[in-house]
């Protein structure tokens, strides 16, 4: 998946990958990858997998790579079996097996996560976030 996307003061939203169309995308799909303004003042206290290019509640990305307020960022995901690749602005933040997390987030593990199959979408939260330029390629 390559998009760009631009975030609202405090925007929060995610991508589902490997998602089956029924419950949370975090929990039921192979995961959720958070697209979230890092910087928010209510998201100072998140979990480190809770933050922009983590999958959600498994593993987290490297912080410090999102664009300033209105521009627009560039994201590249790839995923290969069970590895999944987060490419922010030309910079790898994510480079992860999940199915080699053993610590989940409040000890909730993710039913979803061993989907070999699902489709991609988008986990809205009610934030306006933008997103353009989205190519999709299925291997």
């Amino acid at each position: 998946v390559r998009l760009e996307f631009q975030l609202p003061p405090g925007g929060n939203n995610g991508l589902a990958i490997r998602y089956s169309g029924k419950g949370d995308p975090a929990y039921q799909g192979m995961c959720e990858l958070q697209v979230l303004d890092n910087d928010a003042a209510q998201y100072k206290q998140l979990d480190p997998r809770q933050y922009h290019g983590s999958a959600y509640g498994m593993s987290a990305a490297h912080r410090g790579y999102l664009r300033p307020q209105g521009q627009w960022n560039y994201q590249h995901v790839s995923v290969r079996g069970t590895t999944i690749q987060v490419e922010l602005n030309g910079t790898v933040i994510l480079d992860t097996d999940i199915s080699k997390v053993t610590e989940f987030m409040a000890g909730k593990p993710h039913p979803g996560v061993g989907n070999a199959s699902g489709s991609f979408g988008f986990a809205g939260h009610g934030d306006p976030v933008k997103f353009r330029n989205i190519a999709i390629k299925a291997d």
